[in-house]
Order: structure tokens, then sequence, then C-alpha cells
């Protein structure tokens, strides 16, 4: 029998503090001391946000416990990526680079065409299957979720996307379990968030997950985010 538990932030109108209406949550740390290589993917038309935020989160792990996250982009070739906003990014890897590193972590940031157009391209979405059935940890950014869905990553699994594409992922995926008035959504290996801002929350999370609350504490710190996982709204499936 799965097991659902909920962290969430309730602020109060009167005092601006917030509160939770469980009592706090505890997380044991699952590989401390452990490396990890995290592969960026990146489209044409990617968000900053989704990309950059779990980039920062991910690279400053490695000053803050032994081993650590290390952080590296792959795209479909080796042209350069434009971002929605404008950025010409090269990336670090193509798909078919010999020595692209071994890929433990399988980032998927949302890009502007996730909903459709990047569904059709079968050398993406095959790669991501791949790629990211081997890998330890898939995670995906806004609608980011619709590749990994795609891909049949997301299969018997719950998730979540940006709040205003839940319905239209509902209704291009009618077999998945999708919440809303989530942040992020941990179920097994696969992490979904709702991506802008809140990206930052899911990549935190994971670095709570994996290396404890104190190194996710310092990586905050780094980024003046204040840390608490009791602060933050997800569901996590046992």
């Amino acid at each position: 029998m799965k097991k659902i538990w909920i962290g969430f932030l309730i602020a109060t109108l009167v005092s601006c503090q917030t509160t939770s209406e469980n009592s706090p949550i505890v997380i044991d740390p699952v590989a401390e001391g452990q490396s990890f290589n995290a592969a960026f993917l990146m489209i044409d038309g990617v968000y900053n946000s989704e990309l950059m935020a779990p980039y920062d989160i991910f690279q400053h792990t490695i000053f803050h416990t032994d081993g650590g996250i290390k952080v590296f982009t792959v795209a479909e070739t080796m042209y350069t990526v434009t971002s929605f906003e404008g950025l010409k990014l090269i990336p670090h890897y193509s798909f078919d680079s010999p020595n692209l590193p071994e890929i433990d972590i399988l980032v998927v940031p949302s890009a502007e065409h996730n909903m459709d157009t990047d569904l059709e391209n079968e050398v993406l979405i095959n790669w991501v299957s791949e790629v990211g059935s081997k890998a330890d940890y898939v995670i995906s950014l806004c609608d980011g979720a619709f590749v990994l869905a795609k891909a049949g990553l997301v299969e018997g699994k719950e998730s979540t996307t940006f709040p205003t594409d839940i319905e239209k992922f509902r209704e291009t995926f009618p077999n998945l379990t999708v919440h809303e008035n989530v942040s992020f959504v941990h179920h097994d290996k696969l992490l979904t968030s709702a991506g802008g801002a809140k990206s930052y929350d899911v990549s935190l999370y994971l670095v709570h997950h994996l290396y404890g609350d104190k190194v996710a504490k310092g990586v905050g710190r780094g980024l003046v985010i204040d840390w608490d996982l009791n602060d933050y709204e997800f569901i996590k499936v046992d």
C-alpha cells in the first residue's frame, strides 16, 4: 500500500508568519558523500528560470559536501540553443557525444514547444526515454513534464506541472495522476515541479533528500534562500 505525505506552507493573514499543520518533516539523507552527474536538457525555447534555478542549486553542492552534484548541459546537437528569453547557449555535449558522462540525474527544464512540436521529435523523446530510464533521478520543471510523460517516464507515477497547464496535461495524458496546488511531487525517482520560481524548491528538496538538511541550508544561504522543508507545498509518494 503506498503512502502519501504532504508538506505545506500556511501564511497567516495577521502575523505573516508560517506554520505547519503537520508535525515537522524529517528526511534522512540517502547519499551522503556521494557524487552525481546531472545533465540538463537544452531545447530551443528553453525558459531561463527552469534551466538556471536547478543548475545553480546543484552546482553549489560541491562547496558544501564531499562529492556533490556535477552539472552539464546536453542538446540534440552542438549548435547554439536560444532560450525563450533570447540567451544564446552552447551545450557541453550533444546526444551522441562520445565523451558524454554517465547521467545520474536527468533534468528536463520547460521549453516553449514542450506541449506540441517537441513531443513529435522522435530523436528527443527516444533519448529522454533511454537516459531517464537508467538515471537515478529524473526531474521536470514546468512543462518539461509533458516531455517526460511522452517518453513514458511518468507512467504509473504521480506528478504535477505548470499550474495553468494542468488541465492540458490531464487531457494529453489521461491515465496519469496529476496534482495541483503544490510546488512539486516526488514519486520514486521522479520529481516534477510547477516550475518558474518554484524550480528552486524541488532542487533544494533533492539536495536535502541526497545530502541532508545542513547541506541544503548551506546551499540555500549561498543563494539567499532560507531553506526549511516544512515551508513548502509538496507531495511525496512512497
